[in-house]
């Protein structure tokens, strides 16, 4: 779809380099800032579909940078100017190589290890006797290796982390505070609209002064799952799919049509009249979370928009 933006390959001043990940492509300015412009790829089980999902680049960029100034008081994070709706600008940072995912429910991947006999996550126990979409106790954190492109992000215990000598135990330590804090906020957050935030992953980095900060995308549909709080309880007694909010009905719909992200299996046809479907619930997912009507950047030529914005801004914060 021409209104959409798959790919990049600019050429700012004194840039350094590229990394392309599965939906955000990131260019390094002179070893100091990094871009980040979140395109409308969709991922999912971690393969990058064919088309583009009109908007998504903008409602992620703008729900995960309202989101860091509604947690910047608890916990630092990279970002310094949003330039462009689909354009992040922030410290360079050399990201930790885990994700850290805090889970409240028994939902999604956890609630799938779960049906399969599994009580024990990451290294974590979970109770007996639970049913798909249950609050845990405590929130649970299980942390997953960073996988490169076209590999599985990997489950991995905070022992395995240390052992191997992927973090630090004194940077770790901090990484679990600010999981923890930023889950706390981001469920207060939801509570305000009617949500529940029911898991979802943080990433961080390091400064060049060694500063520990929040990095990427926060509390937005692809990293997080959310609950419509109303009628919740009822459900759950009922033994009810839960009405949710989160990247989980493209997961159903491609399971629907057997595809797992698992070896041998072919990504399905999405046609254009289902891609506009996922747009329409992005859009309902950003008006949810925020609480805000959404509103359309202008994308007659995205690719333009795009350099002639971060260009701007290279020249005026010169």
């Amino acid at each position: 779809m021409s209104n959409t933006i798959i790919d990049t390959n600019f050429n700012f001043p004194n840039q350094k380099s590229v990394y392309k990940g599965k939906v955000r492509e990131v260019y390094n300015i002179n070893d100091d800032q990094l871009i980040m412009i979140a395109t409308d790829r969709l991922s999912a089980f971690d393969v990058v579909m064919s088309k583009g999902i009109p908007y998504k680049g903008q409602i992620l960029n703008q729900i995960a940078t309202q989101m860091m100034k509604a947690t910047e008081d608890l916990v630092p994070n990279w970002l310094v100017a949003t330039p462009d709706p689909n354009v992040a600008v922030g410290h360079l940072c050399e990201p930790f190589k885990v994700e850290m995912v805090i889970r409240g429910y028994m939902s999604g991947h956890a609630a799938r290890e779960y049906k399969l006999g599994k009580r024990m996550l990451c290294g974590v126990p979970m109770p007996d006797g639970m049913q798909e979409n249950d609050k845990f106790p405590e929130p649970i954190i299980t942390p997953a290796t960073k996988a490169e492109m076209g590999d599985h992000d990997e489950d991995i215990s905070r022992e395995d982390i240390l052992k191997r000598g992927i973090v630090s135990e004194e940077d770790y330590v901090v990484l679990e505070d600010y999981t923890r804090k930023l889950f706390q906020r981001g469920t207060e957050i939801a509570a305000k609209r009617g949500l529940i935030l029911v898991d979802t992953k943080y990433e961080f980095g390091k400064t060049k002064d060694g500063k520990i900060v929040l990095i990427d995308e926060i509390h937005t549909p692809d990293s997080s799952r959310y609950f419509y709080a109303d009628g919740y309880e009822e459900r759950q007694s009922r033994g009810e799919a839960q009405k949710q909010l989160s990247k989980e009905f493209v997961r159903q719909w491609l399971i629907s049509n057997n595809f797992q992200g698992l070896e041998g299996q072919t990504v399905p046809f999405m046609s254009d009249e289902y891609i506009e479907t996922v747009s329409e619930r992005y859009i309902e997912l950003y008006e949810n979370i925020t609480g805000e009507p959404f509103v359309k950047a202008d994308v007659s030529n995205i690719q333009q928009r795009i350099e002639n914005n971060v260009l701007k801004y290279l020249e005026t914060s010169k």
